[in-house]
C-alpha cells in the first residue's frame, strides 16, 4: 500500500516541474559490522577500477537516494547499501537526489543481509525498488552465512537469477557476473575472470615484472655460459 501510494504520487507530478536546487546530505546509519563495511568498499573500488576510463556511471555505498516528489527530505529517501547509476556524470555527491538528477534511479542494487535487515530486504525493499525505483537488477548477499541470490526487472516484476555453473548471477546491467570468492561477493567478467583491486593488480604486475627479470638474467647466464665455451674453443663470440 505504501509503494502504491509512493508511485501514484510520483505518477500525478508532472514532468515540467523544476524544482530549485537543493543541499541534502546522505543520512544514513554506520553499517553494521566491519565486514559490511569491506564488502561495499570492495565492491566500489573493483568497479571503479574496472571502469576507471568511464566518465558516464555514478557509485555509491550507503548513500541515502531521495525520491520524494514533493522535494521533501523526510519524505521518500532509502539507502542501498551500494548502488550504481548508468549513463549520468561521474562526480562526488552529497547523496543521490532523483528530482536533480534527470529522474533517474539507480540500475543496480546490492543489500548485504544482516540480521536485522534481513526481512527488509527481501521483502519492502524489494518491492521498493521493483515497483517505484523501477532499479533493472535487484542483488543481496549475506557475507556471514553467504546467502546470494539476485533478480532482474522483466515486465516490471523482479524474476529470480539462475546461477551459471560456477554458481554466479550475470548483472545485465553491469555486463558482469557477481559471484562469491573467500567469501566475499566479487565481480567477474563474461569470461569468467575475477575482476582486480587495484591493489591485487599492482601485485600481478610485480609478480610479472619479476618473472620477466629472473627470465631475462636466465638468459644472460645462459648466453655467458655459451660465450665462455667459445671462448674455450678459439672462438670469439662476438664475431658470431
Amino acid at each position: 500500500m505504501i509503494i502504491a501510494q509512493e508511485l501514484e504520487l510520483a505518477e500525478n507530478i508532472s514532468l515540467d516541474v523544476i524544482f530549485p536546487p537543493s543541499d541534502l546530505y546522505s543520512d544514513e546509519p554506520p553499517v553494521e559490522t566491519e565486514l559490511h563495511l569491506r564488502q561495499i568498499i570492495l565492491l566500489f573500488k573493483c568497479l571503479e577500477w574496472l571502469w576507471k576510463d568511464r566518465t558516464d556511471f555514478y557509485a555509491a555505498g550507503n548513500l541515502t537516494i531521495y525520491y520524494s516528489p514533493h522535494q521533501k527530505k523526510s519524505e521518500f529517501f532509502r539507502g542501498p547499501d551500494f548502488f550504481v547509476v548508468l549513463g549520468t556524470e561521474r562526480k562526488t555527491r552529497k547523496s543521490w537526489v532523483v528530482w536533480e538528477e534527470n529522474g533517474k534511479y539507480p540500475n543496480f542494487i546490492l543489500e548485504i543481509l544482516s540480521p536485522t535487515t534481513a526481512t527488509t530486504d527481501r521483502g519492502y525493499k524489494k518491492e521498493l525498488y521493483q515497483n517505484t525505483f523501477r532499479t533493472p537488477d535487484y542483488f543481496w548477499f549475506d557475507p556471514y552465512t553467504l546467502e546470494f541470490a539476485g533478480f532482474h526487472l522483466v515486465d516490471n516484476k523482479y524474476q529470480p537469477l539462475a546461477a551459471n555453473e560456477k554458481g554466479y548471477l550475470w548483472s545485465e546491467q553491469l555486463g558482469l557476473y557477481l559471484g562469491i570468492n573467500e567469501g566475499l561477493l566479487r565481480y567477474f567478467t563474461p569470461e569468467g575472470e575475477l575482476v582486480p583491486t587495484p591493489e591485487e593488480t599492482a601485485e600481478e604486475e610485480a609478480k610479472r615484472a619479476a618473472r620477466e627479470a629472473e627470465r631475462a638474467e636466465q638468459e644472460a647466464r645462459k648466453a655467458e655460459r655459451l660465450a665462455a665455451k667459445l671462448r674455450e674453443l678459439n672462438i670469439d663470440p662476438e664475431t658470431i
